[in-house]
This record gives structure tokens, C-alpha cells and sequence, in this order.
């Protein structure tokens, strides 16, 4: 059975906990992952999509080490097997150019700026995938 997915991307651990327990109630209809880097999260998503499941929604921090997240939203934008999954940046850091970056070529769906309301965050997701 396709598993409906949404991940989850922070390189602080405490961040990425407090992100999650925020949209725990969702987990009862959704499969929340957690990853650390772009990577892992390009790592898993491969995984995801071979087994049939499919990517709802991503949540990335953008300054992580690596591959920031505007990159890596940028690049999943450009994958046509992740074109409708829906983009959110959480981020602290971003400068104006960064954001317009992601909007023009990563088509974020939602920016986020940290520290959020988890309400409002709850709010955002609900809206973006359903």
C-alpha cells in the first residue's frame, strides 16, 4: 500500500524533534521522516519513491552543512518523479536573495521563519496536503 510521506529536513537535532512533535498528530494519516542533511533526505526519497510511496511534502532548514536547503528543493523541483510534491523553507537565516532564490527556482509552496507557530505550522501542512 503507497504510504503517503511527509520529511522532514534539519541538521539540529533538537530542531528537527521539536518539527516533529509538532505534526505528530498527523502521523495517524501520514508517515513523517526524519533526516539530518540534504542528503540523507535525497537518500531516503530515492527509497521512498522505488517502493511506490509517494512524497507529499517537504520541510527543509536551508543552512545545513553540505547542500543547503534552497539547493536541495531546487533539485527535487527539477526531478519530475517529486514535481507535485509540495515545498516548505523553515528557516532563520535566509537572506532576501536566498528567498527569492527559492521561490523562483525551488517553487517553495510556503516560507517559514524560525522560530515558528507550531499552530500556524499544523495550519500550513494541512493546507499543503490536503
Amino acid at each position: 500500500m503507497e504510504k503517503i510521506v511527509i520529511v522532514l529536513i534539519e541538521d539540529q537535532r533538537e530542531v528537527l524533534e521539536a518539527i516533529a512533535k509538532d505534526l505528530a498528530p498527523l502521523e495517524d494519516a501520514f508517515m513523517i521522516e526524519e533526516c539530518d542533511s540534504a542528503d540523507e533526505a535525497g537518500e531516503l526519497m530515492e527509497n521512498l519513491d522505488s517502493e511506490g510511496d509517494y512524497v507529499a511534502l517537504i520541510i527543509s532548514d536551508h543552512i545545513m552543512p553540505g547542500k543547503t536547503g534552497v539547493d536541495f528543493l531546487i533539485e527535487m523541483n527539477e526531478d519530475p518523479r517529486f514535481e507535485a510534491t509540495k515545498k516548505i523553507l523553515l528557516t532563520g537565516l535566509a537572506t532576501h536573495q536566498d528567498t527569492i532564490n527559492a521561490i523562483n527556482n525551488a517553487a517553495i509552496d510556503r516560507y517559514i521563519e524560525k522560530p515558528w507557530n507550531a499552530a500556524n505550522l499544523m495550519n500550513y501542512v494541512k493546507e499543503l496536503i490536503t
